[in-house]
């Protein structure tokens, strides 16, 4: 195996040179030793450093970017890490792995083994991806208004979205095929008629696959998925873009040519800055901080800008809040609301729906995941016209089915995000990424 080899000034050069010794009866080729930092034991005076390999020197850079100028220039198949704290500590390793991770490169140590997420070859077709920093950040809603954007411009879109709940085997919904007749009857087939592809066929109005995925490691990649699948029966419909779509935190294990990360202005900034959030950072051309009108993600917005701007400060950054959408008519309507939201969200987003759409919110639950919780907030509402709920959770086995029982309309509603400040919209800072990934698809086709 080609590597590059991570060393520092803490050991003394023997000891160094006796462990890529050991390295290379292990099948490692050591290319180059970047020396990340540490002078304690390192001679004094001008004589080089020996390793038996050409050594490099951070010098004025950070170690991570020394390792992306060293990666790039060597091309390795893996990084070796001979280092130690307190050199590299736990973040500033971590950083390092994001990096190796991000540039396709494989990350090894005495205990620990990190292997790039995305595997195999990209699709023949331009691709951009949708990923977050865990579940409910967004992410649906944005791949949403990225594939309603991208139909504007002519593009024919097809979204795939991968789920804990997710289809067996890779299953199509072409664009205008889901309605209420259809979730219901995969709902009384036994089916998840709540899965994200679907959510996103109703919303988005596009072409969409579902695919499933089990397990999601540190840096995102599913323990099994039939993604790869899911993408290729995309591929195959000839569209102007693909858009993948993560789920929770995992992302989708295929190259992209230009990732969107979607992160709640509520997620603790070390979601950014610490673990693998790097690596996210690193794969990412737009970062949409979501869920701004909640009061108690304010304190977090300026380190998560911070965040961002350390790591990819070529990156656009969008701070937006969601608006809800019902998807038909109900002005004049008496209307009971499920969300998947946090009550405080949801008694903002009934504002929202009532000065807007000339409804009256007559009941509303925040329970759309708990099932039991969901069947009391709506049994508690005597009476209402529609069922205005999001495509989520319990919607269609719960919410739905005991509102058909009763005689009322089902509405479903799309949180849609817009940008609440800054001089960018959110549409442009899209169309950026859009461009982004076919200009990256046109260079590599």
């Amino acid at each position: 195996m080609r590597t590059l080899a991570l060393v520092d000034g803490e050991h003394y050069p023997p000891v160094t040179r006796a462990a890529l010794e050991v390295a290379r009866e292990r099948g490692h080729e050591v290319v180059a030793a970047l020396l990340v930092g540490g002078t304690e034991k390192l001679a004094r005076g001008d004589d080089p450093l020996d390793l038996g390999v050409p050594v490099l020197l951070v010098g004025a850079d950070e170690p991570m970017d020394a390792l992306m100028a060293a990666i790039a220039d060597l091309v390795p198949e893996v990084v070796l890490d001979l280092s130690d704290e307190p050199v590299l500590g736990y973040r500033e390793r971590m950083e390092m792995v994001a990096v190796a991770l991000a540039a396709a490169v494989s990350y090894v140590g005495p205990d620990f083994r990190f292997d790039p997420p995305t595997q195999g070859p990209p699709l023949e077709v331009p691709t951009l991806a949708v990923i977050g920093t865990g579940k409910r950040t967004g992410k649906t809603a944005i791949a949403g208004s990225v594939a309603r954007l991208a139909a504007r411009r002519g593009l024919e879109p097809v979204i795939v979205a991968m789920g804990r709940g997710g289809p067996p085997e890779p299953t199509l919904a072409m664009a205008g095929s889901v309605d209420i007749d259809h979730l219901v009857r995969l709902a009384a087939e036994g089916s998840h008629a709540a899965s994200d592809y679907l959510e996103d066929a109703i919303t988005s109005g596009v072409t969409t696959v579902g695919a499933r995925r089990a397990g999601g490691g540190l840096a995102g990649a599913p323990y099994t998925s039939n993604v790869r699948e899911a993408a290729e029966l995309a591929a195959s419909l000839s569209p102007g873009m693909v858009i993948l779509e993560g789920s929770g935190s995992a992302i989708p294990p295929i190259p992209w040519d230009a990732g969107i990360l979607v992160v709640p202005v509520t997620a603790p900034p070390e979601y950014l800055s610490g673990y693998l959030g790097p690596y996210r950072l690193l794969r990412s051309d737009l970062v949409v901080a979501t869920m701004a009108g909640d009061p108690s993600g304010s304190e977090n917005l300026s380190e998560l800008r911070s965040s961002v701007r350390r790591y990819v400060d070529d990156a656009a950054f969008v701070v937006t809040d969601f608006v809800p959408v019902p998807l038909e008519d109900i002005r004049g309507k008496e209307v009971f609301f499920t969300s998947t939201a946090p009550p405080a969200v949801v008694r903002r987003l009934i504002r929202r729906l009532e000065a807007d759409q000339g409804c009256r919110v007559v009941g509303w639950s925040a329970r759309l995941a708990d099932r039991a919780g969901l069947v009391e907030d709506l049994d508690a509402v005597q009476g209402y016209d529609v069922l205005l709920t999001e495509l989520k959770a319990a919607a269609v086995d719960t919410a739905v089915a005991r509102a058909l029982d009763r005689g009322a309309e089902v509405v479903f509603v799309d949180n849609r995000a817009e940008a609440v400040e800054g001089s960018v919209d959110l549409d442009t800072a899209l169309g950026g990424a859009i461009d982004t990934a076919l200009g990256r698809a046109e260079d590599r086709l």
